[in-house]
């Protein structure tokens, strides 16, 4: 959790700064962003001093058609100015955009070197969810696994991470809360590593902002999201072989959607069900090399969704 602190000076003869600490809490009556001590003087620094933030729309200065999708925007990290925002704050299902939060809990918590068993529990029987097809038994390191689940957006998968790292899915939702709660987002709540759909798992555009702001910081999540395909091989029950094949759902990445001139796609997260529409998270850098994070939740279509993405890039000077 974040500890916030405030250094307090007094003047009192042979008294110096005494420090409170006291850990965030989204039940606290705080205002919005939280205080974070500055190390000079009495000042103070918020906690949102380096994000993004925005409390409404922002269209001014654009020309974005975002019409089909119910929420969208885009953020620059370096100056941590919102260029376009819609409906940001309002609560949508994420569908497999919750897979960015679960790989960063599993970097956090486990090793890319884990080997980790399947368990019955694998078994995903949602019509329509992407799978892998492993079954109880299968064993494969934790870095095959995230390759699995960021490029295939493997659900089965999820659930074989999500029991190593904290026993069952209930658990490491759990510890997908208190991970997004301590990054701010605190608009939001996981019940599950997949996102597959669940009327009480919920995340807002910005909170996957704060989210995703965090994975650019990971060195191994990066490293997966810019490839266009993965292949390798891990072991049924019994040590026999079996083979991952796969690639990247992002079709920018795999070069079947053409991108703006002054924009390089570095990766991201898609994300499709009934419930959450066509859903998209980009990181991405201008030509100074200055990284950005789009996003755009339930569009109509997957190449409506592609379209506004298009456009939204397009705003990057």
């Amino acid at each position: 959790m974040i500890l916030i602190s405030v250094v307090l000076m007094t003047d009192l003869a042979g008294c110096g700064a005494k420090e409170y600490t006291f850990a965030y809490d989204r039940n606290r009556n705080n205002t919005s962003f939280s205080i974070a001590s500055h190390t000079k003087g009495m000042t103070i620094e918020p906690f949102a001093s380096d994000l993004c933030v925005t409390s409404a729309d922002v269209f001014a200065g654009t020309d974005v058609d975002m019409s089909q999708a119910t929420a969208a925007g885009l953020f620059d990290i370096t100056s941590g100015k919102v260029i376009y925002a819609k409906n940001v704050h309002e609560k949508l299902n994420p569908a497999s955009l919750t897979k960015i939060l679960t790989a960063l809990c599993a970097l956090k918590y486990a090793n890319p070197e884990d080997v980790i068993t399947a368990t019955e529990n694998v078994y995903i029987s949602e019509s329509g969810a992407v799978k892998i097809g492993i079954a109880a038994g299968d064993t494969m390191t934790m870095d095959q696994a995230l390759h699995a689940l960021l490029l295939k957006s493997a659900n089965d998968v999820a659930v074989m991470i999500a029991e190593h790292v904290s026993g069952s899915v209930e658990e490491f939702a759990k510890l997908m809360n208190d991970t997004a709660n301590s990054l701010g987002a605190t608009n939001s709540h996981f019940v599950n590593p997949h996102g597959l759909t669940d009327p009480n798992h919920y995340t807002t555009a910005y909170d996957l902002y704060l989210i995703c702001n965090e994975a650019l910081k990971n060195n191994k999540i990066l490293e997966i999201v810019q490839k266009s395909s993965y292949t390798s091989v891990y072991h049924d029950a019994n040590g026999g072989d079996k083979s991952i094949d796969v690639a990247n759902s992002n079709a920018y990445i795999k070069g079947e959607i053409p991108v703006p001139d002054n924009v390089t796609v570095l990766g991201g997260k898609t994300g499709t069900t009934n419930a959450a529409g066509n859903c998209l998270i980009l990181f991405v850098n201008n030509k100074s090399g200055n990284p950005f994070i789009a996003v755009i939740l339930q569009s109509s279509d997957r190449t409506t969704m592609y379209t506004e993405m298009t456009d939204l890039l397009s705003e990057i000077s």
